[in-house]
């Protein structure tokens, strides 16, 4: 077959023409750029600047200005008794707190969506938790879990019960923590899960009542199989900020340091020590854990076995 004549071939388009007039795939770089170069420069770069911290030695007392040390900092985090005390306290908090905010929210999401006609002030009522700053929350608990003047106290004594002394113990530290915190959060995954509970087609209840199912049955049948994709969401988000939890740990402190949390100790290696190497390689596990934590979730999600 002979060639095209060159009269016939298309014109080549000058690269301001391409912009002025783009393609599909120019056009969708072009949209594009904006979020990859702002993806970039708040979490690429500063994610970058960590991992390359964690393996150099960047103490700001000692005047170090980043010498190499390869796998040390992971090594003596290893080795670090006070490290594996501030893991083991995070992951109380996320085996408490994730499940009781997940049961407390789904009773709230309940009620919001139930059909009177008083529900505006009680979906407005779920924002207010939500809505409080976190340090804000532990201080209002410090208070009320105080050991002469709270409330908790005041309670236990009219129903005849001993007073405790809550933060004198890492136990009960620990319990009045949980309570916080499931207070805090529990209105957040009630937001979520009422987002999914009115997806669910009301045809679906009316059916069931006629076949006779009670309100059980549809609530394990019908209810939690068309909740778990909400659940699943909600269950990814909570428990990221668990692993996280710094701001009402960090104003109900424990005896010592027996309550810190992993976020806590990084908070003390990097601001209290300027250790910023060491405290680099402790964020670098917390990173590693969020991560996996979230491929779990996600697997899951997938169906993957």
């Amino acid at each position: 077959m002979n060639a095209a004549p060159r009269y016939m071939e298309a014109p080549r388009r000058s690269w301001l023409d391409r912009v002025s007039d783009p393609s599909e795939k120019v056009l969708a770089w072009m949209l594009l750029t904006p979020a990859i170069v702002f993806m970039t420069a708040i979490v690429a770069y500063p994610v970058a600047t960590l991992i390359w911290n964690s393996f150099h030695d960047v103490r700001l007392l000692a005047g170090q200005s980043g010498r190499f040390v390869g796998l040390e900092n992971f090594a003596l985090l290893m080795q670090d008794a006070q490290f594996w005390r501030a893991v083991r306290n995070t992951m109380i908090i996320v085996l408490v707190t994730v499940p009781g905010s997940l049961i407390a929210g789904l009773a709230l999401a309940m009620l919001a969506n139930m059909p009177f006609k008083s529900r505006g002030p009680i979906r407005l009522a779920l924002l207010l938790p939500w809505a409080m700053p976190l340090a804000f929350v532990g201080l209002i608990f410090a208070w009320f879990f105080h050991s002469e003047y709270g409330i908790v106290n005041d309670l236990l004594v009219r129903m005849g019960f001993e007073p405790r002394i809550w933060f004198n113990s890492p136990t009960l530290t620990m319990m009045a923590i949980c309570i916080a915190t499931i207070w805090k959060t529990s209105s957040f995954m009630a937001l979520i899960l009422l987002a999914g509970l009115q997806t669910i087609p009301a045809s679906l209840y009316e059916a069931a009542e006629v076949d006779g199912a009670s309100k059980w049955t549809q609530f394990t049948q019908i209810t939690l199989p068309l909740l778990v994709p909400s659940m699943l969401v909600a269950l990814i988000f909570r428990t990221l900020t668990a692993i996280q939890s710094f701001d009402i740990p960090y104003s109900m402190p424990g005896p010592g340091e027996e309550t810190q949390t992993l976020a806590m100790y990084i908070h003390m290696n990097a601001v209290d020590y300027l250790d910023l190497g060491y405290s680099s390689a402790l964020a670098v596990c917390m990173f590693i854990l969020s991560i996996a934590t979230t491929w779990i979730y996600l697997r899951y999600v997938r169906g993957d076995k």
